[in-house]
């Protein structure tokens, strides 16, 4: 039992970090609520599994080629600054009173999931982390353990996703017009700095 949990907490510690992620569930969260928000981050979870399963099949070494750093480097790069452009131009539309939009609960989880599926440091980031836990797991423990520890991490993201959006969807009722606006333009400046950098590791890979 303190194994699994131990693995609950090594999800929760990956997903802290502040990255693009928790930047869009933040602005989605006082836009549009608790769902939207939590969706971007199962979207990002998905893609995190996705990748979990590759390092699990032994083929990531297919995506640490050249050519597809380059694609999923400049692939996020436009996602990133083009929700960063988005949340920008809606940013000054944002009002303390005013209801809030309604949008396809899709469109959030689809933000998630190509945020993350299309960030590099994702791959190497699971290579890494999730690629030694692997090893480590695979010695010493089956393979229905295997799952299980696996499914833990899962959890541990999970529960990050539900507490950043329960802050999130909450955290509107607390704040002035003029905050709120900021907190949108921070958000939205975070994506496309993501974006930049992106687009610069993009071109090093290509032309370097």
């Amino acid at each position: 039992m303190n194994v699994f949990l131990g693995y609950i907490l090594l999800g929760l510690s990956l997903a802290a970090p502040i990255g693009p992620i928790n930047a869009a569930q933040i602005d989605k969260g006082i836009k549009h609520g608790f769902m939207h928000s939590w969706l971007i981050g199962v979207g990002a979870v998905v893609a995190d599994g996705i990748y979990m399963l590759l390092v699990y099949l032994g083929v990531v070494h297919f995506l640490e080629s050249s050519f597809m750093k380059t694609f999923l480097w400049s692939f996020g790069c436009f996602v990133l600054i083009y929700t960063g452009i988005e949340t920008l131009l809606t940013a000054n539309k944002l009002k303390i009173g005013d209801s809030r939009k309604k949008e396809p609960l899709l469109k959030s989880f689809m933000s998630g999931f190509f945020m993350s599926i299309s960030n590099p440091l994702t791959i190497l980031f699971w290579l890494g982390i999730y690629g030694s836990v692997l090893a480590k797991t695979a010695a010493t423990y089956e393979t229905a353990q295997l799952i299980l520890y696996s499914s833990a991490i899962f959890i541990g993201l999970l529960i990050w996703d539900i507490t950043m959006a329960g802050i999130a969807s909450n955290f509107r009722r607390f704040l002035t017009s003029k905050f709120l606006v900021g907190i949108s333009i921070f958000s939205g400046v975070s994506l496309i700095g993501f974006g930049v950098y992106f687009g610069i590791q993009a071109v090093t890979v290509l032309f370097g």
